[in-house]
């Protein structure tokens, strides 16, 4: 039975703020966590980026829930260091940990002053920092010289079992791509046309029968115009292609960027509505397409309201019908 899950955002929330609501996410019964390693939000209106990997430790304590994050090893984050962070919160948390691995974007890996190279450069690294990753969780010290470079590195400390990595990918090309090498596949929301395709491209390039996540951007407030607004204010500046969200690399592009953006253009790409069943149709559609998380990102600033009504109403409906 698949699984519904919410979305903590560093972008947006504190990350003592984060704990709070990932605690109240749990008792109001959604059954995963979710987020994105961040250095930078994507606007100055979010106004937040904490250390995810920190922040991981001190929530899956406070709660029981599965968790996951979503990051981008080979610039920023160096590849061994993701698999030791990884492999530490796996000890910790048995079974409670997963990693989605991608290719990142420039708003947040250029900070180290290094090129930005192109995405099919980006995929390659990606793709040896995977094996980096993988060899280290075996136990055995890894020295590599390529687009990641590794000295004589050794993981001490080991989990079991391991975390599984799975791989994020936006378009159908990178979906098919990631089906041969990743775990399972995390993806976000879009037409289900469009996501439709996206699996079926997992699935061909070897992604049968794995795991996938997908992550849905939404609006809820119990007023329709609040739902509009608190989306415009939070989430107009990262709507883009994948080509605009990959290579733009400071904050105030994207907020220059979303001052373009229509409330039309908006809710192609947020799922914004004040009611309750909307929501619920749109979720069993994603999970009628073979998706075993469905993690729910309340992009408005409202979050204890989205947490509650969705706890009291539409969780207990979706686990209803997939009982029948």
């Amino acid at each position: 039975m698949s699984i519904v899950g919410y979305q903590a955002s560093h972008e947006q929330f504190a990350p003592s703020e984060l704990v709070r609501l990932a605690v109240m996410a749990e008792k109001a019964g959604f059954q995963a966590i979710n987020s994105s390693d961040h250095f930078h939000p994507w606007s100055e209106r979010q106004g937040q980026s904490g250390y995810s990997f920190a922040w991981l430790g001190a929530a899956m304590q406070a709660t029981s829930l599965p968790f996951g994050v979503v990051c981008s090893p080979g610039q920023r984050n160096h590849p061994a260091i993701v698999a030791q962070a990884s492999a530490t919160l796996a000890e910790m948390f048995p079974g409670r940990f997963h990693i989605s691995l991608g290719s990142g974007e420039a708003l947040n890996e250029r900070i180290t002053g290094e090129i930005w190279p192109i995405k099919s450069e980006r995929n390659a690294r990606l793709r040896e920092a995977v094996d980096v990753i993988r060899d280290l969780f075996t136990g055995k010290e890894v020295t590599r010289h390529g687009r990641v470079t590794v000295e004589c590195a050794k993981l001490y400390t080991l989990p079991s079992p391991l975390p599984l990595l799975y791989g994020a990918a936006v378009t159908e090309e990178t979906a098919e791509w990631v089906g041969s090498w990743a775990d399972g596949l995390t993806t976000i929301h879009k037409p289900l046309d469009e996501l439709e395709q996206t699996v079926k491209a997992f699935r061909k390039g070897g992604g049968e029968g794995k795991p996938m996540i997908v992550k849905v951007q939404l609006s809820y407030a119990r007023d329709e115009q609040a739902a509009i607004d608190g989306a415009y204010d939070q989430w107009r500046t990262n709507i883009f292609q994948g080509t605009v969200l990959g290579d733009l690399h400071k904050v105030e592009q994207f907020d220059a960027l979303g001052e373009f953006v229509t409330i039309d253009k908006l809710k192609e790409m947020v799922n914004i509505s004040s009611d309750l069943q909307v929501h619920a149709d749109l979720i069993a559609s994603y999970i009628d397409l073979g998706f075993d998380t469905v993690i729910l990102h309340n992009v408005n600033r409202d979050q204890e309201t989205f947490i509650q009504d969705f706890g009291e109403k539409v969780l207990p409906k979706l686990a209803a019908s997939a009982s029948k």
